[in-house]
């Protein structure tokens, strides 16, 4: 089974079936895509004969079944709204979630589907990928789109089915809770970026966690893939050491494989949450200082959780 697409997608599960995806990795800045137009609208793919003519049996947010008819060519990449959602325009700067079911256009065979139930997949930011952005676009929240690829690498002509299901904020939007004494505050920015002020005492010895905003989303399950913003802090200094909001986007990696106190604060808690964690040595880069340039620090991070996906079940 196999997948063309236009999704930059960090799944070791969903990857796999895509030609053009980028495993691994959805922090790169939109600004390093010198290809992307800040207006969504513009760079959307025109209709065509092909995508006009697909009809579609089910509902939206679950497998579609497509009807067109078979080999017929496609000069280029051409997409149709089949129903326009009545949610929000997607934006410049949006991460959105969306599922797609796609078909052999030479035999009407179903190739696959991805982003539905079990086969999540993360949040993608359009204005990032050039070809997610000519077929979402600054499409509304809740439209299903048939689009029609060309061929491609020896591949046939092929036909999607795309449901948009949501934006997601690109800071944590869970409920503020009341902090908690002896842990270091946390100010945010207009845009949710993080400021923390440590207090001035002895770094604890043991991993602290405490939740700053209660998302109630999905929980963050052992081997997941999390799209989140961070901000780290060495406890000795007060300096920050590195940053997701400085880099201009959120980061992904598969499977979580961060330092063992920063993967222990992310198990279990729900997505739209903001944690702050206080990770000892023994839980982040050791305690030796000439083995890593932050072995033997005390780090402190503040992680918002803007999205999950699960590793995909054994066979």
């Amino acid at each position: 089974m196999r997948l063309r697409p236009f999704a930059v997608l960090s799944t070791v599960a969903v990857s796999a079936l895509l030609l053009a995806g980028c495993a691994g990795d959805s922090g790169a800045s939109p600004s390093e895509t010198p290809t992307a137009s800040a207006d969504l609208c513009e760079q959307v793919a025109a209709p065509g004969a092909v995508s006009d003519g697909v009809t579609v049996e089910g509902e939206f947010g679950e497998p579609s079944t497509a009807k067109f008819e078979l080999e017929q060519e496609v000069p280029e990449l051409q997409r149709t709204v089949l129903t326009e959602g009545d949610g929000d325009r997607i934006g410049e700067g949006e991460y959105v979630s969306y599922a797609i079911s796609a078909f052999d256009s030479t035999n009407g065979e179903r190739i696959g589907d991805a982003g539905y139930g079990d086969a999540e997949m993360l949040p993608q930011d359009v204005l990032a990928n050039p070809t997610l952005a000519q077929v979402i676009g600054c499409a509304t929240v809740g439209s299903r789109l048939a689009v029609a690829f060309p061929a491609q690498n020896g591949a046939p002509s092929e036909i999607y089915i795309v449901d948009v299901l949501k934006a997601v904020p690109s800071a944590a939007w869970g409920e503020k809770q009341d902090p908690t004494d002896g842990m270091p505050t946390v100010k945010l920015a207009e845009d949710g970026e993080p400021d923390v002020s440590v207090p001035n005492t002895d770094a604890p010895k043991e991993l602290q966690i405490s939740v700053l905003k209660q998302g109630d989303g999905t929980e963050v399950a052992d081997g997941d893939t999390t799209l989140l913003h961070y901000y780290g802090v060495d406890w000795e200094t007060g300096e920050t050491f590195d940053s997701s909001w400085s880099k201009g986007a959120p980061l992904s990696i598969p499977g979580n494989t961060y330092v063992p106190g920063f993967v222990q604060a992310l198990e279990g808690q729900k997505v739209g949450s903001q944690v702050l964690v206080v990770i000892p040595p023994a839980l982040a880069y050791g305690e030796d200082p000439e083995a890593h340039d932050l072995g033997g620090k005390t780090l402190v991070f503040v992680i918002d959780i803007l999205a999950t996906q699960h590793a995909p079940a054994a066979q």
